[in-house]
């Protein structure tokens, strides 16, 4: 069972969904956001007592109109861990949460320990640009975050219903704060100098990567490999951007090897 906390932080009130028992993991969600019913946190909750805040903007979340840049939400970031007793615990972030994970262990290299990057945002190519997720229409999505389009289409469609008002209104209006505070570190790329602190990083780091993500593809993986003194990476097969939600036995093992 995942609950829900509610934590005052500097910046605003946050929520925290948290559950299961054995060792921390911490779990940064990406730019789509996190529900409690999220299937890859429920089973990673079946084997870890695991920790998601919700970033500011996100779901119940405040706005939090003070966190303006990347230095403001890693640092906010590293409060919760601190206001909730977490120590040093497993530092898991997927996307655009595996960017703020990252900066996190680059500022404060003796607090976290286990890095785990799931596809991770942060580092730019340009060779290879990632494609700017503001200006695709929702029909784009499937193909470009799944391995397997059909199934991201449905994963992305399941709890949407364009002809409720009543659904519809909130949706847009959350979609609307949730994309401007993602905006905030992804826009208009997904770069804000880590490449220039990610040498800082201490942790063991798994970096796991699908073998068919066309938002990061396999040469981000790769550069966060190098440049992350004793990196491993971990390819899952038949998995997309999304591959905690298309292949999270994989994923979950990959954590494990931290302990």
């Amino acid at each position: 069972m995942i609950d829900l906390i509610k934590l005052p932080t500097h910046h605003g009130e946050i929520h925290v969904l948290q559950g299961g028992t054995g060792k921390d993991v911490v779990f940064l969600h990406g730019a789509s956001g996190l529900e409690a019913d999220n299937p890859f946190l429920v089973k990673l909750a079946q084997k870890y007592r695991v920790t998601a805040p919700l970033l500011p903007g996100f779901g119940e979340s405040a706005e939090c109109a003070s966190i303006r840049d990347m230095q403001d939400v890693t640092l906010h970031t590293l409060d919760v861990l601190e206001a909730l007793g977490l120590k040093k615990p497993i530092l898991a972030g997927h996307s655009m949460g595996g960017m703020i994970a990252a900066e996190m262990a680059a500022v404060a290299p003796n607090e976290v320990d286990k890095l785990v990057l799931i596809a991770s945002a942060g580092l730019w190519i340009e060779a290879y640009p990632a494609p700017d997720i503001f200006s695709l229409l929702p029909k784009e999505f499937p193909p470009l975050m799944f391995h397997d389009a059909e199934f991201g289409q449905k994963v992305m469609t399941a709890d949407i219903n364009i002809n409720d008002p009543a659904f519809l209104i909130p949706f847009l209006v959350n979609n609307s704060r949730t994309m401007g505070m993602a905006g905030k570190f992804l826009f208009p790329i997904p770069e804000r100098g880590l490449k220039d602190r990610i040498h800082r990083i201490k942790a063991r780091t798994i970096l796991v990567w699908g073998d068919s993500d066309r938002i990061y593809p396999a040469p981000y993986a790769h550069a966060f490999k190098d440049a992350i003194p004793g990196a491993e990476l971990v390819i899952v097969a038949e998995a997309g951007h999304m591959v905690p939600i298309e292949k999270p036995n994989p994923v979950i093992a990959a954590i494990g090897r931290l302990g």
